[in-house]
Order: C-alpha cells, then structure tokens, then sequence
C-alpha cells in the first residue's frame, strides 16, 4: 500500500520532497525495499501516538522551500494524478483543500442505541472527505500551532487536518474526487483493493 501510494508523488514534478511517517520503531529500522528508496527527495519520520502528531513530525522534516503541503494517507493507494494536480492548484491559489467525493448514498441517524433511526439526513452538499489534502505552509503550520495549545480543551481528536484548519478559523475547499480512492481500514477492504489491483485499476505509477 505504501509503494503504490507513495508512486504518483514521488513521480510528480511539482513534487520536492515526500516525508514517510511511520512508527518510531519502523523509521529507524525500516525494511529493505524502503530503505532503498530513501535519500535525496523521500526521508523517513518516526511519528506521534496521534495523527495531528505525526503530521506535525513529518511537516517540521519538510525543506523550508515548501510552501504548499500535501497529506495524503498510505492506506489510500489509488489516488489519481489528476486529484493531486487539483489539490496543489487549490492550495497555489491560497486555499486549503480536501480531495472529497460527493454523498449519494441516503443517510439515516439512529438513536442511542445505535439500531433505531431518528431521522433521515439530507445528503445534498455532503461530502466524504478523502486525501490527498493541501494547505499553503503557514496556514497548516498555524492551525497546529493552534490545536496544540487548545489541547485539552477539545472533546474529539481531528480526524484529518482539514478539521485543524476549520476549527482555527480558516476557509476549505473540496476537490472532486474518485470513489476507487478509498482507505484500506478493514479485511474486506483489503479483498477489493487486491481485486481492483490485480484488474488493473490504480496501476502504481
């Protein structure tokens, strides 16, 4: 998953440096087809018990010379070039930006015991956040700075960082995206990620 995420970037022109967050124990003694890659524009970082951690880490490790960020998750191997390109225009342009996909499913809350719906949700301007996600290097930096000093007093850990930007005040913006880049969380994701693969969806580039 790594390798096949890792691909469209390392290959992107406007591309300059990848950080690889990982586990502290894996990024001292990563395995032998990583540690071949390393050098010149990808590094290796040893990352935090937390998200926002390990972005903080692998952000800090960033030459100064960028000033447009991507977060992107390994276990979304098929993101498309084209994606990537409508993040970092988002993000050149000043804004901060998610690769999303548009809802079209019918959504239903349920009450607290989880079985019993409540309501139906409408789903128009609903969107399912996704990565890569681009910010310009002071307004991710800053929305950090802000979550960590505000720690402690926030019931939720941000589950992506545009959530960091929206809760320090800043503007984001969704580029489209594709469906067939999902997150590889579950078994039966990993079953259709290997079947979209081996039909020859998201070939590594």
């Amino acid at each position: 998953m790594l390798l096949r995420s890792l691909g469209p970037f390392a290959a992107h022109p406007e591309v300059a440096h990848v950080a690889i967050v990982l586990p502290a124990a894996s990024a001292a003694t990563p395995p032998d087809w990583l540690g071949q890659l390393l050098g010149g524009t990808v590094s290796l970082v040893a990352g935090g018990a937390e998200r926002q951690q390990s972005v903080a880490a692998g952000l800090a490790a960033l030459p100064a010379g960028c000033s447009v960020i991507l977060v992107h998750d390994a276990a979304r191997p098929f993101v498309e070039r084209a994606v990537i390109d409508g993040v970092i225009a988002a993000a050149r342009a000043g804004h901060s930006a998610l690769a999303a996909v548009q809802l079209s499913d019918t959504l239903k809350q349920t009450a607290e015991d989880g079985r019993t719906v409540e309501r139906t949700v409408p789903r128009k301007g609903l969107w399912r956040a996704q990565t890569p996600q681009g910010f310009p290097r002071q307004v991710l930096v800053a929305a950090h700075a802000a979550a960590s000093s505000c720690a402690g007093h926030i019931d939720s850990p941000a589950s992506d960082d545009a959530v960091l930007v929206e809760r320090a005040g800043g503007r984001v913006v969704v580029v489209e995206d594709l469906a067939t880049n999902f997150k590889i969380t579950t078994a039966d994701d990993l079953a259709l990620a290997e079947a979209w693969a081996e039909h020859g969806g998201g070939a590594a580039r």
